[in-house]
């Protein structure tokens, strides 16, 4: 018998037989070897829990004032119903979650009036060896009322623990409203308690003595001002020695603005470069930064100096008067964006009246031309209660050097029914009224019409400012306008480039107008109204 080595050989495997039991409970035949406890997958779902021991039911403390939630022992936190903070915050409250893996968790819809948060969860557990177990339960939690500390404090007198005052005695708020749109910016509110609006200034209070160091800081870095400290004891402990303090810092801003004429002590321009006592501010940072209109020389106050001989400013942007340019030559010297130009300008109300002119220097030659409108300040037959300004009338260096006319800016003619489309955001704050004698026969609603009208004043003000002024733009943050608010500024372009081109045969140029490019979307504005 011969046999082939290259032929194939098959192999045959005998099959191999599960072994079947019975399931203890209900008879049906299932496989004994991955069968555990002799029970079948439908009498383990019935017969075995897991999730006993898990609290079904618990309770969530809520402070009604700032709806935040109490994360024990003692931490309050901000959470949205139904938002993924809140479940956080539901599922650390069950006890025996700890024991199970939870699959997944949701928020099951309740009225918003029944103080009921209802949840389902589906966890896993090992309910025997080799055997998990997937089961679904819901979780009811009662909502119950409870005050934080922070909201205890607002019904008392100490609400706060720090305050900075902020002051300026300025016939104006633009400083102010600067320091507002900075402190926007930065966000260096963000700590506040509540900020009040003072006659003189602004109050912040911060429920923290570190929040307030901070602001103070912030305000040393962009604007020129001297700060003091103070403290008053609140309560104090003789067991354990323990005190409570509230702390005031004062904050005085250097009462000189941009645009503002300011007679400086002789000794003081001397010292600074032998610069003319009388100058124009024309810039206001941690310094203030003056600068001659009649040569162009430049100087900068620190605040340290300014402080050790204050002086005040001669006149303010409130005394400023109109001027016609009717002649112009440059004298070809520069200083940065400033150009020195001999100038004959007058007065917008002498027009048709006489024919008084005055002739000045100005450092304003690249921007007026012959016909613009000028605003300046009118020193001929001023009088000035002001002993600098009066050492500089009597000095026999600077005496003759007194100009007639100070041109401080270009004038534009705006239209009353023009529209930016641009705006600044505004700070929420309290107004704190001045504890004066009341007048009398002036009723208070008349008070309030008049402080309104001068605020909106001031701010009409500040907004020219932004526009006619790039280096103060860049240190903003511009919004566009609401869609509505675009639309009726697209449907008065035409109208509003008819009176552009009146402005410019009156005033040289046209208004100034912002670029859209250089605006910011307003996130929150469009949330709001989606």
């Amino acid at each position: 018998m011969s046999m082939d080595l290259d032929a194939p050989v098959y192999l045959q495997q005998q099959e191999q037989v599960a072994a079947t039991i019975l399931c203890c409970n209900c008879g049906a035949p299932i496989d004994g070897t991955v069968a555990a406890g002799a029970l079948c997958t439908d009498c383990i779902r019935l017969s075995v829990d897991v999730t006993q021991g898990i609290q079904r039911e618990a309770t969530l403390h809520c402070c009604k004032d700032c709806e935040r939630w109490l994360q024990p022992p003692t931490s309050w936190v901000v959470a949205a119903l139904e938002s993924k903070e809140l479940l956080a915050l539901c599922l650390r409250r069950l006890k025996g979650l700890n024991k199970v893996r939870i699959i997944d968790a949701s928020f099951i819809w309740t009225e918003p009036h029944s103080r009921r948060i209802r949840m389902k969860i589906t966890i896993q557990q090992e309910a025997f060896v080799g055997t998990i177990v997937q089961q679904q339960f819901e979780v009811e939690f009662v909502v119950a009322s409870q005050q934080c500390p922070d909201c205890q404090k607002s019904f008392t007198p100490n609400t706060w623990r720090a305050s900075v005052q902020v002051r300026q005695k300025v016939p104006h708020k633009r400083t102010f409203l600067y320091l507002e749109q900075v402190i926007l910016k930065h966000g260096a509110h963000s700590e506040t308690v509540n900020i009040k609006e003072a006659p003189n200034g602004l109050d912040f209070y911060f429920s923290a003595r570190n929040s307030a160091e901070k602001m103070v800081e912030f305000l040393h870095s962009i604007v020129p001002c001297t700060s003091k400290k103070s403290e008053e004891l609140i309560s104090m402990d003789i067991h354990t020695s323990s005190r409570s303090f509230k702390f005031s810092f004062s904050i005085e801003i250097i009462p000189i603005c941009k645009d503002d004429l300011v007679a400086m002590p002789l000794k003081l321009a001397r010292s600074l470069g032998n610069i003319s006592p009388l100058t124009l501010c024309h810039r206001v940072g941690n310094s203030v930064n003056l600068i001659d209109p009649q040569t162009l020389q430049t100087c900068e106050v620190p605040t340290a100096i300014y402080w050790r001989n204050p002086f005040k400013n001669l006149a303010d942007i409130t005394e400023l008067r109109e001027f016609i340019v009717m002649d112009i030559e440059s004298t070809g010297k520069s200083n940065g964006r400033y150009l020195l130009s001999e100038v004959t300008v007058a007065r917008a109300s002498d027009l048709g009246r006489n024919d008084v002119t005055y002739f000045t220097r100005s450092h304003l030659g690249n921007v007026i031309h012959v016909g613009d409108s000028v605003l300046g300040y009118h020193l001929t037959g001023a009088n000035y209660n002001n002993d600098e300004f009066t050492a500089i009338e009597e000095s026999h260096q600077y005496g003759s050097r007194i100009p007639d006319v100070v041109l401080v800016k270009k004038h534009y003619t705006r239209s009353k029914k023009s529209k930016r489309n641009w705006r600044l955001k505004r700070m929420a704050r309290e107004y704190e009224e001045e504890a004066t004698a009341p007048v009398v026969n002036v009723p208070t609603t008349k008070k309030q019409e008049q402080e309104q009208a001068r605020m909106e004043q001031d701010y009409e003000m500040f907004l020219r400012d932004v526009e006619e002024d790039q280096e103060l733009r860049q240190t903003l943050d511009l919004y566009k306008v609401r869609q509505q608010q675009a639309q009726d500024h697209q449907m008065e372009m035409d109208e509003e480039d008819d009176e552009d081109e009146e402005d410019g045969l009156e005033g040289g140029h046209a208004v100034p107008k912002i670029n859209m490019d250089d605006l910011l979307e307003d996130f929150d504005e469009l949330n709001m109204g989606e």
